[in-house]
């Protein structure tokens, strides 16, 4: 039996953004860090960017700019505070 891990994202409305890094690696990342990995070829960023989210290709944005990998990004830092 082979166990495949399942997408990271639940939301078809994602984005991932793919380009090439400083170094000419083929980078995918879920625009608010969620999840990512560097790759050898723009085929297989895409592959797994349309893994991640869902096999939807619309939400899929490759940029023109180098894009450097960030998983460092924390979710409830962008978050708002609410005063107690």
């Amino acid at each position: 039996m082979k166990f495949v891990e399942p997408p990271s994202c639940s939301s078809p409305s994602t984005i991932v953004l793919i380009g090439r890094n400083h170094r000419g690696q083929w980078v995918a990342q879920e625009q608010n860090g969620l999840y990512g990995g560097l790759f050898v070829s723009r085929t297989q960023a895409i592959k797994y960017a349309l893994f991640e989210n869902g096999q939807h290709p619309e939400t899929i944005v490759e940029l023109p700019r180098e894009i450097e990998l960030d998983m460092g990004k924390r979710l409830d830092a962008a978050a708002p505070k609410r005063a107690a």
